[in-house]
């Protein structure tokens, strides 16, 4: 009877084993599905407890109050508990998450560098700006699942240990088109909350082009009454108001992303050519274009009244938008003689720093004689990448055969296009920024960005579809250090961060390489 029991109860021990190890999660913080990986995942042996019981503690700081507020949002969104927001540290909770600044006392680190400790009771998470909690942050809501332990309430254990971050790259971006396709403010709010996520710091907006002008400037009426009433395809199209491009400003400004607003010049301008005749050299306006041939349209570079118009526009975008940047396209003016096209591009670049601004342009504006301190994107000719150097440019790293996001997966995609090249997600994460252009000195490089153009695309279910999952393969490259990008352990984390997609009804591409 006695070795009866012995055994019973030797059974319900290893039973009871097994049931743990079957319901308990891993307990190793390395690997979580983190996407971008951090700089540094030290990994520990135990785990923090977040449940209904658990309190979010911040200093008596407005930034931080922010912050504590964002976090407690995006907490009740994601698993239905709202938790308790302290400012005064008073309150014990179960388990505890800290924002909190660095001491005066600690030398003054990147904005987006943050440390966060998991220890058993303690989420601490320590920055020297606001930029860098809010990049944690989102570190942490992908250690957070949408499914609990428990059926009646929700608990969820965090593996504790040690994650030190900071990015590889300051400028990390997306380019979104709306002038061949417009999308309103709703739909770019959106764009936002992903590129959040995804820990992207840039916006830009290709804001005009032949198909339509999309950007209010009130000396300028005709650009939006005429210049944005189409599209590709010739549907209404539609433009931003100040008021409308302010609000997606301060949208992205709380979510810390930089909008970058471009107007294409002196190609790509139909649309402006037909709301203004004086910008055509022969007086006459064109007519409005709906198509997605490129190369026939010019500004008259030379012209003082044409120069005049081009100061007048960029500074008073300049005045709309507070980010360093404005982007000044450059891009395939194949009817506008070089010797036109080099003076023009280098008195633009003048207006620009009139402004206080910094010029980016596409990788031809390198022909120009003057784009010292300006930012050449380098996206089709390895060449004007180097040239820009030559003349003190920084480089923007957007390959299109890697990056751009409206190159079809494959020859079954119904969407987007295939010049460039069939980029499936392995091949958008198999490259390396430092050796993309041969000769280029890691130094020179400011960043990535992933164009999106919208000749094929319509509506938000196809940005997203597009966009994701390679967004997130160039956002590994843009954060992540050389060491920790490997495409194994990307699919690896990818498959676990799926529910995270899903809850958010993200229409992503279900990609075959990631299975």
């Amino acid at each position: 009877m006695h070795s009866t029991f012995k055994l019973l109860a030797c059974l319900f021990s290893i039973l009871t084993v097994l049931f743990s190890c079957q319901s308990e999660p891993a307990t190793n913080l390395r690997l979580e599905p983190l996407i971008p990986y951090p700089a540094v995942v030290i990994a520990d042996s135990s785990s923090f407890l977040l449940s209904s019981q658990t309190v979010i503690h911040v200093a008596n700081n407005p930034d931080l109050l922010v912050l504590g507020e964002y976090l407690q949002k995006a907490i009740l969104e994601k698993t239905g508990q709202e938790l308790l927001l302290d400012v005064n540290n008073e309150e014990a909770g179960q388990t505890r998450i800290v924002l909190r600044y660095w001491g005066a006392d600690i030398p003054k680190k990147e904005p987006e560098h943050y440390d966060m400790d998991i220890l058993e009771r303690d989420i601490l998470i320590t920055a020297s700006e606001a930029e860098g909690i809010f990049r944690a942050i989102q570190t942490l809501m992908q250690l957070i699942p949408e499914k609990s332990l428990e059926t009646e309430k929700y608990t969820h254990k965090i593996p504790t240990g040690t994650i030190r971050d900071q990015p590889q790259y300051a400028y990390r971006g997306m380019m979104l088109d709306v002038a061949r396709h417009f999308f309103e403010a709703e739909d770019v709010k959106r764009v936002i909350d992903l590129l959040a996520l995804c820990k992207i710091n840039y916006l830009h907006l290709h804001l005009a082009d032949d198909q339509g002008w999309r950007i209010e400037i009130k000396r300028y009426p005709l650009l939006t009454e005429i210049g944005g009433s189409t599209e590709v395809g010739g549907g209404p199209g539609g433009y931003y108001t100040e008021e409308d491009y302010q609000e997606i400003i301060r949208y992205a400004q709380e979510r810390f992303i930089t909008i970058v607003p471009e107007i294409d010049m002196p190609g790509h301008t139909n649309a402006a050519l037909a709301a203004y005749p004086e910008l055509n050299c022969d007086g006459v306006a064109r007519e409005l274009y709906t198509g997605t041939e490129v190369g026939f349209s010019t500004l008259c570079t030379n012209d003082f009244e044409v120069l005049a118009f081009v100061a007048n526009v960029i500074g008073d975008l300049a005045r709309m938008t507070p980010g360093p940047y404005i982007h000044i396209g450059g891009d395939e003016s194949h009817v506008t003689a070089l010797e036109d096209y080099k003076p023009f591009i280098s008195k633009v670049n003048g207006f620009v720093k009139k402004a206080d601004k910094t010029m980016i342009g596409w990788d031809e504006i390198s022909h120009a004689d003057y784009v010292s301190q300006a930012v050449v994107q380098y996206w089709r000719h390895a060449e004007n990448a180097l040239r820009g150097v030559e003349k003190r440019a920084k480089v923007l790293l957007s390959p299109a055969h890697k990056v751009y996001l409206d190159m079809q997966y494959d020859s079954t995609t119904e969407l987007g296009l295939h010049w460039a090249a069939y980029i499936e997600v392995d091949s958008a994460y198999l490259w390396n920024p430092e050796t993309i252009v041969e000769g280029l000195d890691p130094d020179d490089i400011l960043g990535i960005e992933s164009p999106l153009w919208s000749e094929t695309v319509t509506n938000i279910d196809e940005i997203e579809y597009m966009a994701f999952p390679r967004l997130l393969a160039h956002a590994e490259l843009g954060w992540s250090t050389p060491k920790h990008r490997n495409w194994e352990d990307f699919k690896r984390r990818f498959q676990a961060y799926q529910p995270h997609l899903d809850a958010l009804d993200v229409n992503y591409y279900r990609s075959p390489k990631l299975e």
